[in-house]
């Protein structure tokens, strides 16, 4: 089966960390997958390599124009593209005793405002032969927030909301959904003790694994699910109130 004629999803910041592995398990599953990046273009390539059908593409999501031009080359070219899912993000440092102005804006047009222009045109001009299905992944800080990481949390927050929005919209033509993960993978300067203990601060206090999300990406893009809905992967972490993000937790842990 040839890539014109596989189902294709694009999966946005895929050529590393979890969108990768999320690339990795569509592919595996029969469909053509479009490897997008902004910079890591080896790694795109290597990925889309080691794929049985893929390709690469790079888009600076902070451009919206670009990127919504983007969905509609792929629309054009690939007539099997029928699911987006939006998981690149910025996740710089601020917090909610003190925001920063440029932080702020950078992670609302990333993590925020481009993913729902994205998922706009996809849903309008996408024509892929079952019904649509766009992804939008957040966080479980959209349930268990803390004023650590305050713009990167404000912007999950609003992609979160256009999820319902959308799926209310597209009605019977497509389906919406969120994916909200909790610690999956080490962040900014995490050691492997700290990541070891950060990973179990949840429910089940467990380490929630990578290849959890891709398999809830996969059973999203069927469309059994209600439209509308958003899957926790966290082990629970969600259902927990935190002082801090997970990072500084396991730090003062340690520290204790």
């Amino acid at each position: 089966m040839t890539s014109m004629q596989k189902p294709a999803v694009l999966i946005t910041g895929s050529a590393t960390r979890i969108g990768a592995e999320i690339a990795k398990g569509f592919a595996a599953s029969g469909w053509h997958v479009v490897i997008h990046h902004l910079t890591s273009h080896d790694e795109a390539e290597a990925l889309a390599a080691s794929l049985p059908s893929a390709e690469t593409v790079s888009c600076d999501l902070s451009d919206e124009t670009a990127s919504t031009g983007m969905i509609e080359d792929l629309a054009a070219c690939l007539p099997g593209f029928r699911c987006l899912v939006n998981s690149a993000s910025i996740f710089h440092y601020d917090s909610a005793t003190k925001p920063d102005a440029d932080t702020n804006r950078q992670a609302m047009q990333v993590n925020a405002l481009t993913p729902a222009l994205m998922t706009r045109a996809f849903l309008d001009i996408a024509k892929g032969d079952a019904p649509l299905c766009a992804i939008q992944v957040t966080d479980m800080k959209i349930e268990n927030p803390n004023p650590d990481f305050f713009s990167y949390t404000m912007s999950k927050h609003a992609l979160a909301s256009t999820i319902e929005m959308f799926a209310m919209e597209a009605g019977d033509t497509a389906r919406v959904y969120g994916i909200a993960p909790g610690a999956i993978l080490a962040s900014h300067d995490q050691t492997e003790d700290e990541t070891e203990t950060s990973h179990r601060l949840n429910l089940l206090g467990r380490k929630t694994g990578a290849d959890e999300i891709v398999d809830a990406a996969l059973f999203l893009s069927t469309g059994t699910l209600k439209s509308g809905s958003t899957l926790f992967i966290d082990s629970g972490q969600h259902l927990l109130s935190q002082p801090r993000d997970v990072i500084y937790l396991a730090r003062e842990r340690q520290q204790a």
